[in-house]
This record gives structure tokens, sequence and C-alpha cells, in this order.
């Protein structure tokens, strides 16, 4: 157990911009012990449900799904699925208040048409006016503005992907549980419809193992029932 005062200092050095590293030569612990430390913080500071800051996706995000019962959510009608412009990944960005003009933000990468989610980011902490150009330079890659969503939206789709993923035997990264609670509280179930257009579809990123997505595809839901597309 860390004593209190050590965590009151990891807390401050951590607002202070200190990388876990850096914490932990000042505190006399090791960097992994402050890692989880952080992990632990940022949960608990979840669960008080402080202020959204602000939320992103990608433009494109709803490629190739379906939504029913929402029309307030900012679906594109235009967005459809083509080898030209590939769906199925969406980047989500929550920021969330955390206390003098400072805010904490948490991403994750999220495969919503087969592996749920692939990645996330540790909330980070940073002063509040950077916030704007951080989901700028986030979403760079697009070369477009993000797209502003609100947060259920963002619930329905990472907690959502989650639960589409289990059934198909995936589980979510190993850290999704420790920045789930940036997200809020989850009830279930999502109004979105996962896969493409309903059927699972493995599109192989550069650090999946296919043979292993391939196998565990056909043992969940049986040859001819999923598309996929892999590396030759």
């Amino acid at each position: 157990m860390i004593a209190e005062d050590v965590q009151s200092q990891v807390r401050v050095l951590r607002e202070n911009g200190g990388t876990p590293k850096e914490i932990a030569r000042a505190v006399g612990l090791r960097p992994a012990e402050v890692t989880r430390l952080l992990r632990t913080m940022a949960t608990e500071a979840d669960s008080g449900e402080r202020a959204v800051a602000g939320c992103w996706f990608n433009p494109g995000w709803s490629a190739g799904l379906s939504v029913q019962g929402r029309p307030d959510w900012p679906l594109e009608d235009s967005a459809e699925f083509s080898e030209e412009t590939p769906g199925g990944l969406v980047m989500v960005l929550v920021a969330r208040d955390a206390g003098r003009r400072r805010v904490s933000v948490c991403a994750y990468l999220v495969d919503v048409f087969c592996l749920g989610v692939k990645n996330v980011r540790e909330p980070e902490v940073m002063d509040a006016g950077k916030l704007p150009e951080f989901a700028r330079a986030y979403f760079s890659a697009f070369g477009v503005q993000p797209l502003e969503v609100p947060i259920d939206l963002a619930r329905h789709v990472v907690f959502g992907a989650v639960d589409y993923a289990r059934t198909l035997g995936f589980e979510p990264d190993p850290g999704f549980d420790a920045v789930s609670g940036h997200l809020g509280e989850w009830t279930g179930p999502s109004a979105v419809t996962f896969g493409m257009d309903g059927q699972p579809f493995f599109l192989q990123g550069p650090h999946d193992n296919s043979s292993k997505v391939l196998k565990t595809l056909q043992s969940s839901v049986g040859e001819g029932n999923f598309q996929f597309l892999v590396a030759p």
C-alpha cells in the first residue's frame, strides 16, 4: 500500500506534467508502481463523473454501420465503406474537467467491424487551453476537422463494440478496464449495429495475427458468416 502523502506527491507531479519515470525518481517508487497508481487515480476521478470538456470522432466513423432510434446523433449519410475509403476504425477522444483549469484526455481506437477496442491511450492531464489544438493534431491524418459528438454516442460505440467483439471471441485491449471510466457509466444495449452492414468483417491491421483472428471467427460464427481482407 502506497502511503497517502506519496500518493499526493504523485498527483501533484502528474498535474504538473511529470512522466511516470520522472515521478518514480522523485518519490522513490518503481515506474510500474507509478503507472498503476496513475491508472487508479484516473479511474477514481472518472467515477465522480467530472464534466465532459469535449468528445470527438474521426469523420466517416459511421461507414458500414447502422443506428436505430437516435436521430440526434451526427450520422453521415454519405459515409460508405469501400476499398478506397475503408471504414471500420473509429478514433474516439474524450476530455473531462480535471480541475485547476486542466483537462484529462483519454483516447480509444475501436474496430467496430470485428475486434472491438484495439488500443487505448492512458489519461493525459493538460492545460484546458491546449485541448483544441491537441484534438486537431490527434485527428490530423484525416486532413479535416474532427467531428464533435455527444458523450453518450461515444459510450454506445466503445462499450457496444466491446460487447459485440466478445460475442465473436475477442477481448478489448488489456488496458481498457483501467480507462473505461473516462466514458462514464454504461448500461447498454447499444443503439449501433456493428459489423460491416451487420456482418463481422476482419480488416487486418499491421499488428493483427490474421490466422488467429480467422480461426476465432470460424469457431464463433462459422465459415461463410464473416468477411475478411488480409495481407497476401
